[in-house]
Order: structure tokens, then sequence, then C-alpha cells
């Protein structure tokens, strides 16, 4: 998979706005040809990201979640921002816990400077991306591996996590409702998530605008 291109960056925005786009008012908007937006939608298409229809494209239902790949291309730079921001606050020998996401899996790349870092994880992605690093020790929370996208999930992990009290808890949401609430598509991770921040004493919401919209 390819990142994305400005332009599908914000196409991607106005779909998840409005539902739908057109060829022609994307043409109008962004003042290029309509073969250059047709591109454009038959890239996210391929990317499973939008769903192809005539004179247009749709976005997928707002409570099915993004496959994983297509998921950590979405706003990728803003996502790197954001781990570099949040890693920041984050100072050298103290313990957290990193949940599931491609936000909090940026905050793990720009963890691997740090020193005396103990990192408890239900993403195999963090694992993998701090294991190597001298200053870190890694702890895979144990529980049921997501095939879609590595995440630890289930009874067993809740209760893996309720045995340790940490400095702080990076947190990723797959959306944020209008009243503040966070929300998720699979009620096992918002168990974990739960018990993340009930046995941190800090925690860190990691999230790019996207989320507001969905």
């Amino acid at each position: 998979m390819t990142s994305l291109n400005f332009r599908q960056h914000e196409i991607l925005l106005i779909a998840r706005q409005a539902g739908k786009v057109t060829v022609d008012g994307l043409a109008e908007r962004f003042a290029v040809t309509p073969q250059t937006i047709r591109k454009d939608l038959n890239d996210l298409c391929e990317q499973r990201l939008l769903t192809r229809t005539h004179g247009g494209a749709l976005l997928s239902s707002g409570v099915e979640n993004v496959a994983y790949e297509a998921r950590r291309l979405l706003a990728e730079y803003e996502k790197q921002r954001i781990g570099e921001r949040a890693a920041q606050l984050i100072p050298n020998n103290c313990s957290l816990f990193v949940n599931i996401g491609t936000t909090t899996e940026e905050v793990a790349r720009a963890l691997t400077k740090h020193e005396g870092l103990l990192v408890i994880t239900n993403n195999i992605h963090v694992a993998t991306t701090l294991t190597p690093c001298a200053g870190v020790d890694v702890i895979v929370i144990g529980g049921m591996v997501r095939r879609t996208d590595g995440g630890i999930v289930g009874e067993a992990a809740v209760d893996f996590i309720k045995q340790f009290k940490v400095d702080y808890a990076v947190i990723g949401v797959s959306a944020i409702d209008d009243d503040g609430a966070l929300l998720d598509f699979d009620y096992r991770e918002v168990r974990a998530a739960q018990a993340i921040i009930a046995n941190a004493r800090r925690t860190i919401l990691v999230s790019d605008a996207m989320k507001f919209t969905r």
C-alpha cells in the first residue's frame, strides 16, 4: 500500500463528513480534472478506504472498522506528529501502558530513544517496535490476539492489566463523540482500555482530527 497524497487525505475527510463524494464536486473543489479525481477515488477504493459508485464514492459504514493497513495510512503525517508530541510528555525512568491503535504505534516509534522505560502493551506492533531498544523493557499483555490488527483483547488481558499500576497510559480510540465520549468498535478492546486507564496515574489520549468526524 502507498501513502496518501494531500488531496486524497482531504477527500477522505470530506467523505467522512458527508458520507459520500462525487467526481464533479471534488473536481470543482480542488480545481482539477474529473480524470484526476477518478484516479484518486480508484486509489482510495483499492486501499479499501472508499467504495466506488456511479459518479463518485461512498464511505464505508460508520460502525465498520477500517482494515489495519488502510487505517495506518489515514492522517499518517498527523499521527507521526502526535506521536512525537506525546513522547515528549513521557520522561525517562517510568512505566506505562500503550494500548491498541495506529496512533499509539507512532508514540512507540517516538519512544525508541528513551531510557529506563517499562512498557506494558496489548499491541503486538508496539512490542515489535520497542523490543530492540536497549533502554526499554517490554511486557506483552496475555490474551487473545486479533488477526485484524495484532491487538490483544479478552478477559485474560483485562485480568493481566489489573496486576500493574503504572505512571502513564497512552490510549488511542476509534472515534470521539460530540459529548467527548471515547468510542470503539470492539467491546473487548473497550474493556481492556478501561482497565488500562484505571491502573495508570496519568492518561494521555492520542487522536487525530478524523476521529471527531466518524
